[in-house]
């Protein structure tokens, strides 16, 4: 995910004002959702591809798109946000905590 957002990361002014008129429009919300989709499908089945079974590869790829969800979404409320880069690695590790060293969840 931190690589694809190398993609974007260069124009923060772009992504907020997308981002705005995405929000402000249900059918371009409906779109998003389905790209996003998408993005989770083709990772589920380059995983796959690579030898992780199910439902490893699915959890995976719906793990790292919410993270980038979660992260793009803060990078641009923020009108002085840290760098894409960071924003995921932030969101991955707290997504890490939430499952806990062995699973369980914290605690």
């Amino acid at each position: 995910m931190v690589a694809g957002g190398g993609l974007i990361a260069d124009d923060h002014g772009h992504s907020v004002r997308r981002s705005r008129i995405i929000a402000a429009n249900p059918g371009l919300q409906e779109r998003e959702l389905l790209k996003l989709a998408g993005m989770a499908e083709a990772t589920a089945a380059a995983l796959r591809e690579r030898g992780v079974g199910e439902p490893t590869a699915s959890l995976a790829a719906h793990s790292a798109v919410s993270v980038f969800q979660v992260a793009f979404a803060r990078w641009v409320a923020d009108a002085s946000p840290p760098g894409l880069a960071e924003c995921i690695n932030e969101a991955a590790a707290a997504l890490r905590a939430l499952a806990g060293r062995d699973g369980r969840g914290p605690g």
